[in-house]
């Protein structure tokens, strides 16, 4: 278990894979204190040790949470559509959503990271790029110049986005997918894993392949 110090804490909304990456980057950084862990949908899970700290319980921690003084809350999970509606939710609710920076990641000086923000390991985001809140840049991914990304988007492990391509908000771009520049992937798509993207994809749709082809709409 951590030991408390004088940092500011921070809570970490998830409890499984991608939870233990974000928790690892707030210790890297030293800058927080991980108050604990919120899952909210494993409520036998509450006491329960994950991760060097404790599973508070569900949502209706968030009070007490604020209570104590925490202000400060991560995402720690994957699904694009439910960050994106949390991050309007938190922020509402007065929470503070810091950027977790892994220490060797390399972020360029103008680029623009916004509230929530996860960068992982070994990821590279170049000059010009504009990223917003509670983002996902995973493991070794690349952004190059200039590019645009839209809220609670995941571009997965080992992506690389070319220079000025444009990916919607809560869209996922899967491990080792390659987009070439210009390209402009719309809101709430899935981009498959592998795949190569030298056209524009619109909304809220499914495409994989090489070259990456639209194979179904998204209905909800």
């Amino acid at each position: 278990m951590e030991t408390l110090t004088q940092k500011p804490s921070v809570a970490i909304w998830g409890a499984s894979g991608h939870a233990r990456v974000v928790a690892d980057i707030v210790r890297l950084q030293d800058c927080f204190r991980i108050a604990g862990f919120i899952d909210d949908l494993n409520r036998n899970r509450q006491g329960a040790e994950f991760c060097g700290a404790t599973i508070l319980g569900g949502r209706e921690q968030l009070k007490l949470l604020r209570a104590e003084g925490v202000e400060h809350l991560l995402m720690g999970f994957g699904d694009c559509r439910m960050r994106l509606k949390l991050t309007e939710f938190l922020q509402a609710e007065g929470f503070v959503l810091p950027l977790a920076l892994h220490p060797r990641a390399i972020v360029a000086e103008k680029a623009i990271v916004g509230a929530g923000t996860v960068v992982a390991a070994a990821a590279v985001i170049n000059p010009g790029v504009t990223i917003g809140r509670s983002v996902i840049i995973n493991t070794a991914a690349s952004v190059d110049h200039d590019c645009v990304i839209g809220d609670a988007a995941h571009i997965c492990p080992g992506v690389h986005l070319g220079g000025s391509v444009e990916i919607g908000q809560s869209t996922q771009i899967g491990i080792g997918a390659t987009v070439v520049s210009g390209v402009h992937i719309g809101a709430g798509t899935l981009v498959g894993a592998g795949a190569v993207v030298v056209r524009n994809i619109p909304d809220r749709v499914i495409a994989y392949g090489v070259p990456a082809r639209v194979k179904r709409r998204i209905d909800q």
